[in-house]
C-alpha cells in the first residue's frame, strides 16, 4: 500500500526534485525549495525555563534554524547540530509519509504532537549490556521514549535499509495510538504513545511534527501528511479492537 501511495511522488520527484508531488489525499509539509513552514526548536532545552529566559531561548533557536538546516536537491538536510525542524502547523490525527537517509553513528527521530518519538537508529551499533534499555540493533521505528519493555517501545522487526539508501516511513497517529510502517514492514502496531513530558497525562490532542537531529547527517524528502477525520478514526480504532 505504501509503495502505491508514493509511486507517483517518486516518479515526479525524479524529474524535478524541488517540486514534491503528494499522493492523492495528502499535502506536502516541505516544499523542496526552502524552509517555509518550519522553525527551529529543541523542546528539551527549554522545558525547565520560564518567563524571559524561555522566550529568549526560543527566539535564539528560531534565529539559528537556518544556520543548521538547508535545502539541497529538494532534500531537507542537517549535519547533526542545532534545534530540531518543527512545523509551524499543529496536527492531531494524521497519516504521515516521510523518507530519510542517514549515516553511521547518527541518532534521530520524528516527534508527533511535539512528543518524542518514532526513533531512527544506526542499527549497526552493537548492543551494550550496560545500557539495557538502549537497543539500536533492533532497528528504527519504535517509540523509544515509551517506558522500556512496553508495547511498541522497540520495533517488531528490523526493517532498516543499508546506509546510502532511502528509508520510507508511513506513520499513523489516532488519539494516543501509533502505527509505524518502515519500508513496508509493520514495526509498531497500534501502541499507545506515552506523553514524555508528563506521563500522568494523555498525549496532547495536537502538536507540531518535529524532525530530531544529533550525532550525524540526516536527509529528509517527500514529507506528506493527511488529516484523519473523526469518522475514519473511529473506524480504524474499531477495526483494531
Amino acid at each position: 500500500m505504501l509503495r502505491s501511495l508514493l509511486i507517483t511522488a517518486l516518479a515526479v520527484s525524479s524529474l524535478n526534485a524541488a517540486d514534491p508531488a503528494p499522493p492523492e489525499g495528502f499535502r506536502a509539509l516541505f516544499n523542496g525549495k526552502d524552509l517555509t513552514g518550519w522553525y527551529g526548536l529543541n523542546p528539551h532545552s527549554v522545558v525547565k525555563l520560564q518567563g524571559e529566559k524561555k522566550e529568549a531561548a526560543l527566539k535564539t533557536m528560531r534565529d539559528e534554524f537556518a544556520q543548521h538546516w538547508k535545502v539541497e536537491n529538494g532534500e531537507l538536510v542537517n549535519v547533526g547540530t542545532g534545534p530540531y525542524a518543527t512545523t509551524d502547523e499543529e496536527f492531531g490525527d494524521i497519516e504521515l509519509l516521510i523518507e530519510y537517509k542517514t549515516v553511521p553513528h547518527a541518532d534521530s527521530g520524528i516527534y508527533l504532537r511535539g512528543t518524542p518519538q518514532v526513533q531512527i537508529w544506526d542499527n549497526t551499533q552493537v548492543f551494550d549490556p550496560k545500557k539495557p534499555d538502549r537497543k539500536p540493533h533492533l532497528g528504527s521505528g519504535g517509540l523509544f521514549n515509551n517506558t522500556p519493555n512496553t508495547p511498541g517501545r522497540d520495533p517488531a522487526v528490523v526493517a532498516d535499509k543499508p546506509f546510502g539508501e532511502w528509508n520510507t516511513f508511513r506513520i499513523r497517529q489516532i488519539g494516543a495510538k501509533t502505527w509505524v510502517w518502515l519500508n513496508d514492514k509493520v514495526v509498531v502496531d497500534g501502541a499507545v504513545m506515552e506523553n514524555y513530558w508528563d506521563r500522568t497525562q494523555p498525549l496532547p490532542a495536537k502538536g507540531p511534527i518535529m524532525l530530531q537531529t544529533h550525532g550525524g547527517e540526516i536527509r529528509w524528502r517527500n514529507l506528506f501528511v493527511r488529516e484523519i477525520g473523526a469518522e475514519e478514526a473511529q473506524k480504524i480504532l474499531s477495526a483494531g479492537k
